[in-house]
């Protein structure tokens, strides 16, 4: 395995990791999320995501009770949670300092831990003064029910007004951001960020690196497997996005990076996890995995990783024809 700072912090994160979303007392039970998490946990992967309204909170309970069981050292472990959707009361979403505060010792309870690595803003809260956030996740952290704060699917714009009001206050501002990132979704990571990863150091957490396994090839023929994430109920604006109309032009680039992955050896998943592995801001990009298999065949991209020269980067380029415009030097 190997391991990669979060941004300029000192904590180091497994390249890959493995998160909870849809699949954790959604999709799968404890018994397969057990299997799955000892899989990677037995492999190096030291870092597992989850958020207070994944499974309306199942997902926290269902990893919690996976921890105590494995008995794993906490020390070895990085654990995060997201905080933004916790109920439907008024005062149960957001980023409020009640929510904030309130929704970390709910999300401990759930998980059976004293704190989390990683505490996440799940979204941004226009609602919320940015002031009463910042403030907030610094008392959770000094408190110690967190260790590092950051954000998740927030804009530049957004994470550069975080901090500077930390600054400002003389507070921790947001280390890492989860943002989604793959082969189709790129313009946020690869674009937007570009300059606060120096100005800053800001770590990423990516998510999504399949594109909800449209990148596997299993949605090539139009429809959906039993038991994908397109069946699952609930989730029916992300059918959307793997079957039908909407995702013919994606499968067709899917069905032409197919000689590229057989060239390297590899699966479909391997060499789009090895993609992103390749970006070198991502400080670890999260799996979801519904099977122990699923989560070996996965690990296999660091193998892949290694073997994705600029060459084959740019085949890859010719066939997804979607890459950012990079920021321009007026010197030149």
């Amino acid at each position: 395995m190997e391991y990669r700072h979060l941004g300029r912090s000192g904590l180091q994160l497994s390249a890959l990791s493995l998160g909870a979303w849809v699949t954790y007392g959604g999709q799968v039970g404890e018994d397969i999320a057990r299997e799955c998490m000892t899989t990677a946990f037995e492999a190096g992967v030291n870092f597992f995501d989850n958020a207070e309204v994944y499974a309306g909170g199942e997902a926290e309970r269902v990893m919690g009770r996976v921890l105590r069981r494995a008995g794993w050292r906490r020390a070895d472990i990085v654990i995060s949670t997201k905080i933004f959707w916790g109920g439907q009361g008024p005062n149960e979403r957001g980023l409020s300092r009640k929510h904030i505060v309130e929704g970390i010792d709910a999300s401990l309870q759930r998980l059976g831990l004293e704190y989390v690595d990683l505490l996440y803003c799940h979204r941004p809260d226009p609602r919320t003064p940015m002031e009463e956030t910042v403030r907030a996740m610094n008392h959770v952290i000094a408190q110690g029910k967190a260790l590092y704060w950051g954000t998740s699917e927030w804009s530049a714009a957004e994470i550069m007004q975080a901090h500077a009001v930390a600054r400002e206050l003389r507070l921790i501002p947001p280390t890492m951001e989860q943002p989604e990132y793959n082969m189709f979704h790129r313009r946020r990571v690869e674009q937007e960020y570009a300059s606060i990863y120096r100005t800053v150091g800001l770590g990423l957490t990516t998510w999504s690196p399949l594109a909800s396994g449209l990148l596997t090839g299993k949605y090539n023929d139009g429809t959906a497997p039993p038991g994908s994430r397109a069946t699952v109920e609930g989730y029916g604006w992300l059918a959307e996005r793997l079957v039908g109309e909407q995702a013919r032009p994606r499968i067709e680039k899917v069905r032409r990076l197919e000689p590229i992955a057989a060239d390297l050896r590899c699966s479909l998943a391997q060499l789009a996890l090895a993609w992103c592995l390749r970006n070198p801001n991502v400080s670890s990009v999260i799996m979801g995995a519904s099977r122990r298999e699923q989560v070996e065949e996965n690990l296999g991209a660091l193998a892949v990783a290694a073997r994705i020269d600029d060459e084959v980067l740019e085949r890859i380029e010719e066939v997804l024809d979607n890459r950012p415009e990079p920021e321009r030097d007026w010197r030149s």
